[in-house]
């Protein structure tokens, strides 16, 4: 049986199930219990997404995908399947893949600047209250009004102790700066540093276009971020996935109702983005994901439990891939329901009891047809994957990240002056020119250091408006609760 199609084959059930390539950016949902095949469910779609020339992203949280550089043939039960759905066209493949990390041991290093990130996210990876938040806000909006760019942690630090040693003089202009709410801040960035902050932060910075990249032969990359290191900071990760989705709503174009979809974003373990959510994290949430498609991006929430993600967000999911689900509490029992009641009803199936029963690789299966219209679910036997679902050994990856186009691009550090450099400057020109440490200095010395000051501000300044970094002082939907536009 052959499945030639323009779209992408999900399983087979009472027919044949496919996604609509042009339905792709309408989000979508891959729920079940641990251990019942959404993993691979990620996979087949992704290894499709790629043939078909749209470039995907997903965070690798086990380790097991790195495989999808090779081609398959290695397991038995994807034979099995191959077999049971007279796929006779079948053949195995590897796909373009292109690894990043953090950290920089299993991929590209992936970095963003404290200014890019904005207040909002930082809060949140920091674990701020709502008082210490708006107390960095207004570090940022300091350091934004004195052309101070916030590249790295340290830069950070420098701003949030400037701004706790001159609280008094801040205070008429920008309102009250608790000195408790300083130290809580600084006490949380030690904290963030020493989980690998400093590698997150930086220059250069990821440029998101380079997600969107195709091979030689038209093949969407597979970009894999390596998250295992990553998730035992668990709000780390989330926040950061929050952050490279804003950054596709912010750079990408209106595209309106394309074809295909330029990426398609893969966030798994999606629960941990809306744990200990505040309000107005939340509603910008809400927001990107309602209006981010009319830029050409799908998003595909995979978690463990539908109940996980909010319902104004779950609403806009039209594409649904549920696996077993466990009912042992009667908070489970309640989640048995919802994802049964979220289909469109099927007169020939009980959802609620079927997602009892699903066996490893099956799932209940609704996708929107062409009109956008969801269709009636029906239970189906999941396609196989076509990579090979072993795991590639540390030479195999370290061999494709040196072959890539984009080796050497973010492999060395750059540390340009910016925030912590100026303000160094600047507590050395006070010391050099106050009485006490420098007696009989004249006055056109204190102007000069005060002039050179203000030259390395304008400097900094220049950079802010000119260059790409600098323009994310003017942060977008999820830098800044002031919500200004950013990148012209």
């Amino acid at each position: 049986m052959s499945k030639v199609t323009s779209g992408l084959f999900v399983g087979t059930g009472s027919a044949d199930l496919f996604l609509s390539l042009r339905m792709a950016n309408r989000h979508g949902l891959i729920a079940g219990a641990t251990g019942t095949g959404k993993t691979v469910t990620l996979r087949v779609l992704a290894e499709q997404l790629s043939d078909l020339g749209v470039p995907v992203f997903m965070a690798d949280i086990k380790g097991d995908l790195s495989g999808m550089a090779n081609p398959g043939g290695d397991h038995p039960k994807v034979a099995d399947r191959v077999k049971e759905l007279n796929l006779d066209d079948f053949s195995y493949s590897g796909f373009p893949v292109v690894f990043w990390d953090i950290f920089g041991d299993r991929g590209h290093p992936l970095r963003a600047t404290v200014s890019e990130m904005g207040p909002l996210l930082l809060s949140r990876i920091l674990s701020l209250n709502e008082t210490q938040s708006g107390v960095l806000n207004l570090v940022f909006k300091i350091a934004d009004d004195s052309g101070l760019l916030l590249l790295d942690l340290k830069d950070l630090r420098a701003m949030v102790q400037h701004v706790g040693d001159n609280a008094a003089r801040f205070k008429t202009e920008y309102g009250n700066i608790s000195p408790a709410s300083i130290g809580a801040i600084q006490r949380n960035l030690l904290v963030l540093e020493q989980q690998g902050g400093d590698l997150l932060f930086g220059e250069p910075a990821l440029d998101i276009m380079d997600f969107l990249q195709t091979d030689g032969s038209g093949r969407g990359t597979v970009n894999i971020l390596a998250a295992e290191r990553l998730m035992q900071s668990p709000k780390v990760y989330a926040t950061f996935l929050l952050w490279l989705l804003a950054e596709l709503f912010e750079q990408l174009p209106e595209v309106g109702d394309p074809a295909k979809p330029r990426i398609v974003f893969f966030f798994d373990e999606a629960h941990l983005l809306f744990d200990d959510l505040a309000p107005a994290l939340a509603e910008r949430i809400e927001q990107v994901v309602r209006l981010i498609r009319s830029k050409g991006v799908g998003v595909f929430f995979v978690t463990q439990n539908p109940l996980d993600i909010p319902d104004a967000v779950l609403g806009q999911l039209g594409n649904r891939v549920q696996h077993a689900l466990r009912a042992f509490t009667p908070r489970d029992q309640k989640a048995v329901r919802a994802a049964a009641q979220t289909f469109r009803a099927n007169p020939e199936l009980d959802t609620e009891t079927v997602i009892l029963e699903l066996g490893v690789g099956e799932a209940l299966v609704s996708l929107l047809d062409d009109k956008g219209i969801p269709a009636m679910v029906d239970k189906a036997k999941v396609a196989p994957p076509r990579s090979s679902l072993g795991l590639l050994t540390p030479a195999e990856i370290s061999r494709i990240v040196h072959d890539s186009l984009l080796f050497g691009t973010y492999e060395k550090t750059l540390d340009r002056e910016s925030a912590y450099e100026l303000l160094k400057k600047r507590a050395e020109t006070t010391q050099a020119d106050s009485p006490t440490s420098s007696p009989g200095r004249s006055s056109g010395t204190e102007r000069s250091g005060t002039a050179d000051l203000l030259g390395a501000f304008a400097k900094s300044a220049a950079h802010a408006i000119g260059s790409q970094v600098g323009r994310q002082i003017i942060r977008g939907i999820l830098g800044s609760i002031f919500g200004s536009a950013r990148r012209r």
